[in-house]
């Protein structure tokens, strides 16, 4: 008798009138006949309690069969199959032979495979190598718009596209002779030509001694349709003619992700050159600071920000960038990404700016019209309201200019024009105005002015470049001028007001033979106080006014004297003695701090002497000098001279010159270093940090030692809070090996907090004033005893 396992499948076909017509081998293990004994035979006869009616009413039903083992009860499903035209063409029966015993998973397992196909999501198939489909669920008959006999004669290799045939064919022929799966991306194509694209995935089993592909197809449509729409915004981007830039959100950096080819373009770099880089790295230093400042607030907000600035490209050109930021969320609305749109607006803004100078400024000599003019001076004014500073505005008229004319003709008249300006221009600052008003009048605004003397030295260079004579045609023109200086606020609050002032101190000078004329009384007074104060200054080296002292220089571990610095002081007969601040500013526009810094060198190197022999050798002498005694050729050989003469050995003299100055002029930095470093002596940068510091030019230097700036030293508050600037240019120091010395310590909060954080060695009132050289060595010689 034979057996049937419960979890074996048993099925056949039959006709509308339940003629069998099909019977497998399964068939016939479970009900006994062989195919040839049952064909032709009505279904009623397999069936025990159950009518062909009653199914054919009801996609299933529970009945008793009767098997070869006797009557036997039995779960049967009944599935309709139906022609092209969709009339019925018989029937095929799934029989689940009823099992006792088993658990529930169990009896879910025995659950026919044909019972189950038709509720997949995608389409079903078994197919043999052959290629021939053997079991299929309904969305296969859709998709391929196939009738099922149509199917089981078909090759499934068949329902492909046909250029995706051969791959295919490939991948079932190394399933079924290596056990590999497919995965395949291909488009079924229905009978009338559509097609559906399929992600195709399917495995090998072995079963009853024959090996089966078993496999699933997936409607991708959507997906091919999402890549379709992102293919076109890819295409898109890559046809804009702005450049686009993609950022992730990371804090403060934010690494590219993307570029398309018009940003290559605009800026001269590859994407491979700039993908995970941070975005900020083509910044322009030092522009823009106010647009850079929104851009990165906007950034840390999370919030669309629109901002025109100038970046740099490949080549280290600047550019104009016209740039627009937009956050971008993701599906929990949380900004992942930043977008940039790039618009190189290069071209239009320099049609701007010529526009604006042919508006703004004079066509003969460039300089600000007077439209730029009242802007620019009203804006001075502003400003100097805010931060309680003075605005000066010098009003010019040429002398005799009319002469000038009429004796040498126009273009000359011209050309003393244009030499002025240049003059001019060449005597302020970057920051101030210089204007054509009409003819031969000019009018300067001079920004931002710390005190009314520092307004009369500017004055003065002005009118000492003025009135050289400008050649001409093999002629020398002499030019002379009348110049009215008013002050904001002592003579007027608005820009009318300062011109109309400045105007008339401008005719007075005219009326009194040309020169300077000064509108207030305060501008007169100091005038003549400066006046004075360089008439006195000339017999201050002769009457023997001038002193110096010395402050020493401490070890912030040992407390040990390292050195000490010469501090020039001048006893004068009525204001008692003045600090260099009071006079130096004047000597140096007046070139008289030649001799005195010459004066000063001479005592310094008597001072180290007197050192040496004494017994302490290793002490050096600093001096401070400015930039018109070190400009001049003999000024290295001067400091040869004077070392040698006091019999002073290397390192025995220190110049200190500050930071700011040195970086103005480079190349005079480099080349004093190098020359002071050949003759013993050593260079010391002052003022360290008090600007805009360049740490690769200071490692070019030979520098001895740098000085704290006094801004740096005094931001130190009690218990050490604020002294971050400190903190920073003592590692900054340290990294490029030089000695660091804290200057202007006059607290123990200063003290402990320079130690705690390093600094080499500290001067200031906290150890002592500035001593007289006898005191010095007094100082000295209890301090070094002591230790």
């Amino acid at each position: 008798m034979s057996t049937f396992a419960p979890a074996e499948q048993v099925s056949f076909l039959a006709d509308q009138a339940g003629t069998i017509t099909s019977w497998n081998p399964a068939c016939a293990a479970l009900f006994g006949p062989a195919a040839a004994d049952v064909i032709g035979q009505s279904v009623a006869s397999l069936l025990d309690g159950a009518s062909w009616t009653v199914l054919q009413g009801a996609a299933q039903s529970q009945t008793t069969l009767a098997t070869s083992a006797g009557p036997r009860p039995a779960s049967l499903h009944l599935m309709l199959q139906t022609g092209r035209d969709g009339a019925p063409l018989g029937y095929s029966i799934t029989i689940t032979p009823a099992v006792i015993g088993l658990s529930e998973g169990e009896r879910l397992g025995a659950t026919p495979l044909s019972a189950v196909v038709d509720l997949l999501p995608g389409t079903f198939y078994i197919m043999n190598r052959e290629g021939r489909v053997l079991l299929w669920n309904h969305n296969l008959e859709r998709l391929c718009e196939m009738m099922p006999d149509e199917i089981a004669a078909a090759n499934g290799i068949a329902m492909l596209d046909p250029r995706d045939r051969p791959g295919a064919l490939r991948q079932v022929e190394a399933m079924f002779d290596n056990n590999t799966e497919i995965a395949l991306e291909t488009d079924y194509v229905s009978r009338s030509g559509r097609e559906t694209p399929m992600l195709l995935r399917g495995a090998r089993i072995d079963c009853n001694g024959g090996q089966y592909i078993f496999g699933m197809g997936i409607d991708i449509s959507r997906q091919r349709a999402r890549e379709r729409q992102l293919a076109l915004y890819r295409r898109a981007l890559n046809a804009a003619r702005n450049g686009v830039i993609i950022a992730h959100d990371t804090g403060p950096d934010h690494l590219i992700e993307y570029v398309n080819p018009a940003f290559e373009r605009i800026t001269g770099y590859s994407a491979e050159e700039v993908i995970g880089r941070d975005s900020r790295f083509m910044t322009a230093p030092g522009l823009d600071a106010d647009e850079r400042s929104r851009m990165r607030r906007a950034l840390r907000e999370h919030r669309s920000v629109h901002v025109v600035l100038r970046n740099l490209r490949k080549n280290g050109e600047l550019f104009w960038n016209d740039l627009h930021i937009t956050p971008v969320h993701d599906d929990n609305g949380k900004v992942t990404h930043f977008i940039g749109i790039i618009n190189d607006v290069t071209a239009s803004k320099q049609r701007a700016e010529h526009v604006e100078t042919d508006v703004n400024h004079d066509s003969l000599t460039g300089l600000a019209s007077r439209t730029l003019l009242r802007d620019r001076l009203d804006h001075a004014l502003h400003l100097a309201q805010r931060h309680q500073t003075l605005v000066a505005t010098v009003l010019i008229d040429l002398d005799g200019f009319k002469a000038i004319n009429d004796t040498f003709g126009h273009d000359a008249g011209d050309a003393v024009l244009k030499v002025v300006a240049r003059r001019l221009q060449a005597a302020v600052r970057d920051s101030d105005t210089v204007a054509r008003m009409a003819g031969d009048e000019f009018v300067l605004v001079l920004v931002d002015q710390p005190t009314l003397r520092f307004t009369l030295r500017m004055v003065e260079r002005l009118r000492r470049a003025l009135i050289m004579p400008v050649s001409f045609g093999g002629n020398d023109i002499d030019v002379g001028a009348s110049l009215g200086v008013a002050a904001y606020p002592h003579d007027g609050a608005t820009s009318a007001d300062l011109i109309r002032a400045a105007d008339m101190a401008m005719h007075r000078a005219k009326r009194h033979g040309g020169g300077v004329h000064f509108h207030s009384r305060e501008m007169h007074d100091v005038s003549e106080a400066r006046a004075a104060l360089a008439n006195s200054m000339r017999s201050a080296l002769d009457d023997d006014q001038l002193f110096l002292l010395f402050q020493p220089r401490m070890e912030a571990r040992s407390g040990k004297v390292r050195g000490f610095e010469a501090l020039l002081r001048w006893r004068h007969p009525e204001h008692g003695v003045m600090l260099p601040a009071s006079f130096l500013a004047e000597a140096e526009e007046s070139g008289q701090i030649v001799e005195i810094g010459g004066w000063v060198l001479d005592q310094a190197c008597a001072f180290a002497r007197d050192l040496r022999s004494a017994g302490y050798a290793g002490l050096p002498v600093a001096v401070n000098v400015t930039h018109r005694e070190y400009s001049r050729p003999d000024f290295i050989a001067g400091i040869a001279r004077r070392m040698q003469e006091a019999g002073l050995p290397p390192g025995s003299l220190e110049i200190e010159i500050p930071e700011a100055d040195l970086i103005r002029n480079p190349g005079l930095g480099r080349d004093l270093s190098v020359q002071l470093r050949a003759t013993g002596a050593m260079l010391s940068v002052d003022q360290f940090g008090q600007g805009m510091s360049d740490l690769a030019f200071l490692q070019q230097l030979s520098v001895r030692q740098v000085k704290l700036s006094r801004k740096a030293v005094h931001d130190i508050a009690d218990h050490g809070r604020n002294g971050a600037l400190a903190r920073t240019l003592i590692d900054i120091g340290h990294n490029l090996d030089i000695t660091v010395v804290g200057e202007a310590v006059e607290t123990e909060a200063q003290v402990d907090f320079l130690r705690s954080h390093g600094c080499d060695q500290m001067q200031g009132q906290w150890f002592s004033a500035p001593l007289s050289a006898a005191a010095a060595r007094a100082f000295l010689k209890d301090r070094q005893h002591a230790l």
